[in-house]
């Protein structure tokens, strides 16, 4: 976070936080004073808002956060909404009514805590505290390629167990329970949960940067592509008998989590799943379009009963008004 950061100050916060800066002039010597705002130096233009300023900063990467979160999550979950969800999902029995009313909604109600609970680590990669690093050259070429999928791999294990573990009785209807409502999801559903769940299920992104050193932008790389992953699988797509299938823990997998409860708790990757006992492939029998289709068919079935009701009451009525005409006398 710390290069978005730096970006922003150089194009925009710079500019507010010295506007800012002029109206708290009156109270700069206390501002100054207090803990908070104390700095090792005056930054630009004499501002007692420098870019080192623990205050600016707070609030500067909540903003960014916020903002961030706000931007991919509608961007590129409405993208998946249009171009990949399948609408008919919609019809499925168990799909709520105003589902994805509901999904944004709780999706906009988690945001604003989850950033006050992820800013402390984003504070400390701010201020020097973790081992993203700035040059290719401190590790090498090597190391920076490998980085990508040992981080992969890394938060997968953390995420297979902190899911697994939010699944027991004891703390699943009080954390994710709200984000299992979704039985048949949509990309919206993707960050729908309780704060709590989408920090503990974040926290193996944060921790592994204070644990080994990675690049700044390929940090924000991933942390972007895993934004963008979380939505994708979002999608109640059952695609069967692909190649990555015994690898890659894709959409398929993830709508049989939904659906079935107590399996396919990966992230990326299918391994973790393997190894403790709860990986369901996919199959085009667990499909839920199935559901879709045979809801359909009971519905046209139901339709037709009314209409050949409706045609033999009609036929009756005819009737009756028939006899009653041929008595008149």
């Amino acid at each position: 976070m710390d290069v978005v950061l730096e970006l922003a100050d150089e194009y925009v916060l710079d500019h507010v936080w010295n506007a800012t800066a002029s109206l708290a002039a009156p109270w700069q010597d206390t501002l100054i004073g207090s803990a908070i705002m104390s700095s090792k130096g005056v930054g630009l233009g004499g501002t007692v808002f420098p870019r080192s300023n623990l205050f600016r900063q707070i609030v500067s990467l909540y903003s960014i956060t916020y903002a961030g979160i706000f931007l991919l999550y509608f961007a590129f979950a409405t993208a998946s909404y249009y171009l990949i969800f399948n609408h008919e999902m919609m019809r499925h029995p168990r799909f709520l009514p105003n589902q994805v009313r509901r999904e944004i909604k709780a999706s906009l109600d988690a945001f604003w805590v989850l950033d006050w609970l992820t800013l402390p680590w984003f504070l400390g990669e701010v201020r020097g505290y973790s081992k993203l690093y700035h040059n290719i050259d401190d590790y090498g070429m090597i190391y920076a390629v490998l980085s990508v999928p040992f981080f992969l791999i890394f938060t997968d294990v953390c995420i297979y167990w902190i899911h697994r573990l939010e699944h027991h009785p004891r703390l699943y209807k009080h954390i994710h329970k709200p984000h299992h409502r979704w039985i048949i999801p949509t990309p919206f559903a993707s960050h729908a949960f309780h704060p709590l769940d989408g920090y503990a299920q974040s926290l193996p992104y944060h921790i592994f940067v204070y644990i080994f050193p990675l690049h700044r932008w390929i940090y924000m790389g991933l942390f972007v592509f895993v934004n963008l992953w979380s939505i994708l699988i979002h999608d109640s797509d059952m695609i069967c008998n692909t190649p990555l299938e015994n690898i890659i823990n894709g959409p398929s997998h993830h709508t049989l989590h939904h659906i079935h409860f107590n399996v396919n708790y990966g992230q990326y990757f299918v391994w973790s799943d393997r190894l403790g006992g709860s990986y369901r492939a996919p199959k085009m029998e667990d499909d839920p379009m199935h559901d879709v289709v045979a809801e359909k068919k009971q519905l046209q079935r139901k339709q037709q009963q009314q209409v050949v009701a409706t045609a033999a009451a009609a036929a009756a009525a005819g009737a009756a008004a028939a006899a009653l005409y041929e008595k008149r006398p």
